[in-house]
């Protein structure tokens, strides 16, 4: 549930599993890796930063494509 407003720049972490398209597991792995970081909100609702979000992307797609 996305019940926090949230300010520009930021993605919930369901947002975040969707760009990644990864589950929601999958993105507290990434914070427990310490590859993600959370940018702001609580710990039941974390948010991280769109840029972070978008830089761990485009890294995942070329080591993918590599």
């Amino acid at each position: 549930m996305e019940s926090q407003i949230l300010r520009p720049g930021y993605l919930t972490a369901h947002q975040t599993a969707s760009v990644l398209g990864i589950s929601l597991d999958g993105v507290r792995q990434l914070v427990r890796r310490g590859q993600l970081k959370r940018a702001g909100g609580s710990p039941r609702q974390p948010w991280y930063a769109v840029d972070d979000v978008a830089a761990l992307a485009a890294e995942r797609r070329t080591a993918n494509a590599a």
